[in-house]
């Protein structure tokens, strides 16, 4: 069994913070790239599907990145912030790629019931919504030395 007080959980409200500031800096990015792209259009159009580089931009691009931060920072701008890092919930170490990609993939499983799985945060003892249940990892204050030396006592 994990020794949970070995690290401290990440809460809702530092977590709803650091995704916050992952949104605003993707968006600096992504919002100068589709208008460079699409012109006015962008803005102005009704059409959810503007062109292949549409998709790039908005969904290839995030998910590249935030992949590469997850697997050289174990954590994205916004948790480098708020000093967390994401661990495997058994082990305490870097998660693997399948990990990466599941909680990826479980950010909108999390999402579709009016974002119930993202809010579990708030209610689960480990601080887990749905994405990191999925995936089975936690994300805890970073400590003093490299996540990849980090783990739970058993």
């Amino acid at each position: 069994m994990n020794n949970p007080s070995k690290f401290e959980y990440v809460g809702f409200w530092p977590r709803v913070g650091a995704s916050l500031l992952d949104t605003i800096i993707l968006l600096a990015i992504i919002v100068p790239l589709m208008y460079l792209f699409y012109g006015d259009r962008y803005f102005y159009s009704t059409d959810s599907f503007l062109g292949s580089a549409d998709v790039l931009i908005n969904y290839i691009f995030p998910l590249i990145a935030i992949l590469l931060f997850w697997t050289y920072k174990s954590a994205t701008p916004g948790k480098m912030a708020i000093k967390a890092v994401i661990v495997d919930a058994d082990t305490g170490k870097q998660p693997t790629m399948k990990q990466y990609i599941i909680r990826y993939v479980g950010y909108f499983v999390s999402m579709l019931p009016f974002f119930v799985g993202i809010m579990w945060v708030g209610l689960d003892s480990k601080k887990q919504g749905w994405h990191d249940k999925m995936a089975n990892t936690v994300v805890i204050r970073q400590q003093n030395h490299s996540v990849k030396n980090v783990k739970f006592s058993r």
